[in-house]
């Protein structure tokens, strides 16, 4: 085949920087928000703390200052990238530390925040599994390590079900691909390669590099600091443009999506990213006093910028445009929040207003539908995310649940049932304590029809005791 040179058109993704940095601030806390904020203030002169007094010295553009927006106006969606990203030396390759928490170790972080398991078993329980499939996905989390990893052998693993579940691995295979699925995007990888891959999946297919980057995830990862871009190019059989594009694809990518979801520190303390109360009837929704750090771009410094000598002139317009997508990663993050918790809201009126047991079945996917987004959107959103309502400070997560089908052909959600089983243990006669069979026949009676096992799991989860350990003489 003769060597020949063509040109064509193409229309192409390309994952900045800036994209990525916006879903890294969407699954930050407030807390560790403001953080990563006073970090980035302190690190580029360009950056400062907006005071009430300062107006005049700051630019109060749009473009340059991020403000919350009015409870009202209409947030732009956020696009979807990637998370932390890579180092790469000659030799080696090594994690990058996107999260100022894992950075700072006197950092305070909320007490009630999510473990990695919980935030797994929370999507599991949200997800459509069966019996079978829920308690193979819980031994499969269990083993999940720290970093979101499964290194356990599956067939060991599967081994410590029995004999209540016998099942091959090849029947676990299914579910643990669902949970490869979960938020954060590489979750239950059993290697470096399989995590990459997962994360390279979840991309538009027209991303640049994604072709060659999923084949040295799958192939030669270990040998990319070897072979370099010369060798990626004879051994995959693609220009020199695309393996840059590939490697640098690679660097973007997150190695350990486990690690933002570490262990907290005692003492901590949680700070409220929204507010929501009621006024003549109606849910309002606002963002928190932290949720929206205050800062802006000194308009001196982007003045200098003219006058400056073409060394100093582009050291400041690097940190002019790092400043400028932080203020609009803050801005999308803000907007996708409240679009959250205003859709929570308008679902979930009735939660607010009566309590537990009038939360209605709702899932990710519902959310994500109604808003356009994408389920992991939702999930970073929510995650370690809590607001003050009337009825006290809540996390975001407890406006969730599964549901469970009724007689009268609606559906009621888990949480709904758990607190009616509440209220039946405690109005029972203490002589004579309900059994789970007649709490299944009370709740069947009230048009829910719920098996004897379910009302066992759903009274040991609210750690009631078993009937015959709740009888009381005299």
């Amino acid at each position: 085949m003769k060597p020949h040179l063509s040109a064509t058109t193409q229309q192409q993704l390309v994952l900045t920087p800036q994209l990525r940095q916006a879903i890294h601030l969407l699954q930050l806390s407030t807390a560790e928000l403001e953080a990563e904020v006073a970090e980035a203030v302190a690190s580029n002169p360009l950056l400062d703390w907006v005071e009430d007094a300062d107006h005049g010295n700051v630019a109060g553009d749009a473009e340059f200052s991020a403000t919350a927006p009015a409870a009202d106006s209409e947030p732009q969606e956020p696009q979807q990238t990637p998370e932390d990203s890579w180092e790469s030396t000659p030799d080696t390759w090594t994690e990058h530390a996107g999260s100022l928490s894992a950075r700072n170790d006197d950092f305070e972080h909320s007490e009630d925040a999510d473990s990695l398991h919980d935030h797994l078993l929370w999507q599991l329980h949200l997800g459509h599994f069966s019996p079978r499939d829920t308690r193979i996905g819980i031994a499969l989390i269990d083993a999940i390590d720290d970093d979101g990893y499964l290194r356990e052998d599956l067939g060991d693993l599967l081994s410590s079900l029995r004999p209540e579940i016998d099942t091959r691995v090849e029947d676990a295979l299914p579910v643990l691909h669902r949970i490869q699925q979960f938020d954060p995007v590489g979750v239950g990888a059993r290697d470096l390669g399989e995590c990459l891959s997962l994360q390279l999946r979840a991309l538009p297919a027209d991303t640049v590099g994604r072709t060659v980057a999923l084949q040295l995830a799958a192939d030669s990862l270990q040998r990319l600091p070897k072979l370099g871009i010369a060798g990626i190019c004879q051994e995959v059989g693609c220009s020199q443009e695309q393996a840059q594009a590939a490697v640098d694809l690679l660097r973007s990518l997150n190695p350990r999506p486990g690690a933002q979801y570490g262990a907290l520190p005692n003492g901590s303390y949680v700070i409220p990213d929204c507010v929501i109360w009621r006024q003549q009837g109606l849910w309002h929704v606002a963002l928190g006093a932290g949720a929206m750090p205050k800062v802006a771009i000194q308009r001196d410094y982007q003045q200098m910028i003219r006058h400056a000598g073409s060394a100093d002139a582009d050291y400041l317009r690097g940190h002019l445009q790092e400043a400028r997508w932080l203020l609009k990663g803050l801005e999308s993050r803000a907007d996708t929040l409240q679009r959250v918790v205003r859709c929570l809201v308008a679902e979930q009126a009735g939660f607010l207003e009566f309590g537990p047991q009038a939360l209605r079945p709702l899932t990710l996917r519902n959310v994500a539908d109604t808003l356009g987004l994408h389920e992991s959107t939702i999930s970073r959103a929510v995650a370690r995310k809590y607001v003050r309502t009337p009825r006290g400070t809540l996390a975001l997560r407890d406006f969730f649940a599964s549901g469970i089908d009724t007689d009268a052909g609606g559906s009621t959600s888990s949480t709904a049932i758990q607190d009616r089983i509440r209220q039946l243990v405690a109005a029972e006669n203490p002589r004579k304590p309900l059994s789970d069979a007649r709490l299944a026949d009370t709740l069947k009676a009230e048009g829910v029809p719920v098996a004897r096992r379910t009302i066992a799991k759903y009274r040991e989860a609210l750690q009631i005791p078993a009937s015959h350990e709740r009888v009381r003489i005299g």
